[in-house]
Formats: structure tokens, C-alpha cells, sequence
């Protein structure tokens, strides 16, 4: 699963049911958004954490997930402690590692990296965030967290906050409210206004309409992704007591994807509309619940691990993704991420990047 459009919204449901079926059994009592109990169901299997970028919550909770199913995990956390110090591409990692582990979650630096992974591995490949791309399983979360303290999600405002450019979590999450319905209403730092193409995407492809709204139901705020700028950035948002005096504001949830650096205010920690933590903790019975359809454990269904059918494919040698951090333009994985196309049939002649999903003229 390389991008949140690679499960349907049938199988999302089906990660959300196993995900409450694992919270309703293993949680703890004191707290019933965390798991505290573990089962054999991935016994034997083990899942390989590959992070080429730093991670806390991602790494930890797939670590975690892993082993309260009952499996075992292997991981490489450290660059420079790893074959990639020597040289070694991606394409050759991945297969080697495919030997090792029954599945694989990727964290990369580039965008489309996961993409790659998928196309060299044996094994299920899970995007633990590709750059400025995607970060799929954290809209999972994102989205299991307003389903279980917001309400349903048809017809929720969600006003989304902050870095809209790099902020992978949010382009992954916005493609996936869209599609459930919710009304979304950006709200970005000056100058990090979402994608072009993204924003063109969720109009052309799911129908997104931008629409005034009165009352927000939930506030997802985000760093300034500093990784992926350059120079400092000045006036950016803050949420506190003063900003949710707001009337818009004032009954909202408050999601973030976390870490958090100045944007949000610890004074709000012990505020009820709060919920940010709880949302870190629901990524452990998301992500239990993803491996188990992924792995095929006991009798539950199997998830595509490589996505949907798209439209025709095109190699090209003169043509060249114009996204300077699409992983075809490294240089190490350059024989093995090839310039390959969808053909945006309904946009004339509009294409988009197998890998990093950007699309162009």
C-alpha cells in the first residue's frame, strides 16, 4: 500500500472494523483507545521497518503492532549504520530484504520511493511516509480517530492547517475525506498552500468543491515541515485558548499528526476538544488491523499489496517527472525508476508520474 488510494473505501472499512474488534478485546480498561494485551495471530511472521528519514510514532507503532499480533520485527533505523553508506540502491535493498521478512514498511526522503520498494519486493511494501508524497497509514489513523471522537464522517467540517505543501500526512488525508464525504476547508501557512496538482486532483477526480463554512467539527494542525524547506519561516499559525475562542472554533477537535513544535499550545493538552494523543494511540490498532488484512492472518481477507488498476501506462525517454524530489531523479535508483506515466485520459494530454503521483502537461 503505497498511497491511500490503493484501498477502496470497502477495505477501509474492513481495517477500521478489525481495528475497534482489537480495541474492543485488547484494550486497556483505564484507557480504551490504547492496546494493552497481545494475540498469536501473526505467529512466526516477522515485518521488516526500513527508515531512511528519522521516525518515533511511525516506526514505533508498526514495531508495536507487530508484536501485539504475535509476530517479530527487524529493522534498519539508521542510514548511515546500513548498506546505503556504501552505496547501495533501493531496488537491491528491497530485494534483498523481501528474503528476510514476510512484509516491508519504507520511510524515505524522496517522493515515489515507496512506489519503487513495491515494484522490487516480494512482499507486501507499506509507505511509512515517501517524501513531501504520502503518508497513508497516518490517515488511517487520522481517520479511525474522527470516526471514534468526532462522529461519521459524510458531511464533517475538517478545516486542515499549516504546511498544506510538505506535509505528506495532509495529502494523504484529504484524498480520503474527500472521498468519505467530509467538507474540507484549507487553511495554510502563507506560501504552503496545498499542491497544484493534488488540489486539481480532488477536484477533477472526487469532486471536491471549496465551500463556506460556519462551524468546524474538527482542526487538524500541522507542523512547518523544515526538512523540506529552506530558510525560516515567519507568522505561522498557532493554535491556543485564543485562537478556539473563535466561534468556528470553539466546539472543534484538535488532530495533529504529531511531532509538534510551536504551532500548538500545551495549554490546550488537558483541554476535552484535545484529542491528539489518543490519536497517536489509535495508530497501533489501525496499523494491527492493516498487517492482519495485509498478511491474510486467520480468516480474514487479503488486501491488494501492489493497488489498484490505473489508467495506461507509458515509458518514456524524453519525458521527465518535473518534481525535483521524485525519486527518478536520484541518481543511485535512476536505472531502476524508470520514467513511466499514467495517461490522464480525461485531461487530454495531461500525465502523471507512476512514482510520486505529480501530475503535468
Amino acid at each position: 500500500m503505497t498511497s491511500i488510494n490503493d484501498l477502496s473505501n470497502g477495505e477501509i472499512e474492513a481495517v477500521f472494523s478489525l481495528a475497534i474488534k482489537y480495541l474492543g478485546s485488547l484494550s486497556d480498561k483505564a484507557r480504551t483507545y490504547r492496546v494493552a494485551k497481545g494475540t498469536s495471530a501473526a505467529n512466526g511472521k516477522i515485518l521488516a521497518c526500513l527508515f531512511y528519514e528519522p521516525s518515533t510514532r511511525t516506526r514505533l507503532s508498526f514495531e508495536s503492532a507487530m508484536q501485539r499480533l504475535g509476530g517479530s520485527m527487524i529493522s534498519s533505523a539508521d542510514p548511515s549504520a546500513s548498506s546505503v553508506a556504501k552505496g547501495e540502491n533501493l531496488a537491491d535493498s528491497i530485494r534483498m530484504i523481501s528474503s528476510y521478512a514476510d512484509a516491508i514498511v519504507i520511510r524515505h526522503p524522496r517522493d515515489g520511493a515507496a512506489k519503487l520498494a513495491a515494484e522490487f519486493a516480494d512482499v507486501p511494501v507499506i509507505n511509512g511516509g515517501d517524501g513531501a508524497h504520502e503518508h497513508p497509514t497516518q490517515a488511517l489513523t487520522d481517520l479511525f480517530t474522527l470516526r471514534r471522537e468526532v462522529g461519521t464522517l459524510k458531511g464533517m467540517n475538517v478545516a486542515i492547517m499549516g504546511d498544506l505543501k510538505g506535509g505528506r500526512t495532509v495529502h494523504s488525508l484529504v484524498y480520503a475525506l474527500v472521498r468519505f464525504g467530509a467538507n474540507i476547508m484549507l487553511m495554510p501557512a502563507k506560501g504552503m498552500e496545498l499542491p497544484g496538482h493534488v488540489e486539481k486532483r480532488l477536484r477533477d477526480e472526487f469532486g471536491w468543491q471549496s465551500k463556506d463554512v460556519h462551524a468546524i467539527d474538527a482542526l487538524y494542525m500541522t507542523r512547518f515541515q523544515k526538512e523540506r524547506w529552506t530558510g525560516k519561516v515567519e507568522g505561522y499559525a498557532k493554535v491556543d485558548a485564543q485562537f478556539l475562542n473563535d466561534p468556528r472554533f470553539s466546539k472543534a477537535r484538535i488532530l495533529h499528526p504529531l511531532p509538534r513544535v510551536d504551532e500548538l499550545d500545551p495549554v490546550l493538552d488537558s483541554d476535552p476538544r484535545a484529542v491528539y494523543f489518543r490519536q497517536a494511540a489509535y495508530g497501533v490498532p489501525v496499523r494491527m488491523a492493516l498487517l492482519t488484512l495485509l498478511l491474510g492472518l486467520g480468516k480474514t481477507p487479503t488486501l491488494e499489496k501492489s493497488g489498484r488498476k490505473r489508467s495506461e501506462v507509458k515509458d518514456s525517454h524524453d519525458r521527465y517527472c518535473p518534481n525535483s524530489n521524485c525519486i527518478t531523479h536520484d541518481a543511485a535508483e535512476r536505472r531502476f525508476a524508470t520514467n513511466k506515466f499514467y495517461v490522464l485520459k480525461a485531461a487530454g494530454t495531461r500525465l502523471r508520474c507512476v512514482y510520486c503521483e505529480t501530475d503535468f502537461d
